[in-house]
């Protein structure tokens, strides 16, 4: 029972410190949502690590079997969005980095394995596509990657960050408290902040395919 009172209150005082955030629904929100990340800024600095990491690889450890399964995924990727216009091109560009980001987000409650695995892999293919373009095309073709990347590369790694986190609270103490309030700030960090940042991201990314190649 001292245990439920216990809870009980320290909901309500912290309903009260978000109460007194300044400003509207949306505002308030955005803020908690920072200062939730600012609590994973070691996970976050963690998945950075992991993506450098396997971007470096990526660059110079390319088998052949890795390259024909990239060429696979390529062309099959090319084939789906051809004939697309611009409005189509950003439609699928942000479908698909939204189930991403959140299936990075989600899953990570499997002990926060899943993001790591999904860093790695989207580092690796970073470092092996930047490699092979550049090769063939030069250095100018990374600017035309820089763009989105300045909001799609955040927007994953914060995501991949809070499924990390995500997947601890079973080491916590208060497992069921740990994993409702990390579930609520994760849902409410992918409202806030990663959808605005991944809307941008394909926006961008859509009409520079579409409109430049």
């Amino acid at each position: 029972m001292a245990r439920k009172k216990k809870v009980r209150k320290e909901k309500e005082v912290k309903k009260k410190k978000e109460m007194r955030i300044e400003g509207g629904f949306f505002k308030r929100n955005y803020v908690l949502s920072w200062k939730y990340l600012k609590k994973c800024r070691n996970h976050i600095l963690f998945i950075i690590l992991i993506f450098l990491l396997s971007a470096i690889i990526g660059l110079y450890f390319q088998p052949a079997i890795i390259v024909d399964w990239i060429r696979e995924f390529v062309e099959e990727l090319l084939a789906r969005t051809e004939g697309l216009n611009w409005w189509q091109m950003i439609v699928f560009i942000l479908n698909n980095n939204l189930r991403s980001s959140f299936f990075g987000m989600i899953f990570g409650l499997a002990l926060g394995v899943f993001p790591v695995i999904t860093a790695f892999a989207n580092g690796y293919i970073l470092g092996f596509v930047s490699q092979r373009t550049v090769t063939t095309e030069g250095l100018s073709v990374l600017w035309r990657l820089l763009p989105h990347g300045i909001f799609e590369l955040p927007a994953v790694i914060m995501s991949l960050a809070l499924g990390t986190k995500l997947g601890l609270f079973w080491f916590s103490k208060e497992r069921k408290k740990e994993f409702l309030i990390r579930v609520q700030e994760s849902l409410r960090v992918f409202l806030f902040i990663i959808i605005p940042l991944l809307i941008i991201a394909a926006i961008i990314e859509g009409l520079l395919i579409v409109f430049i190649g």
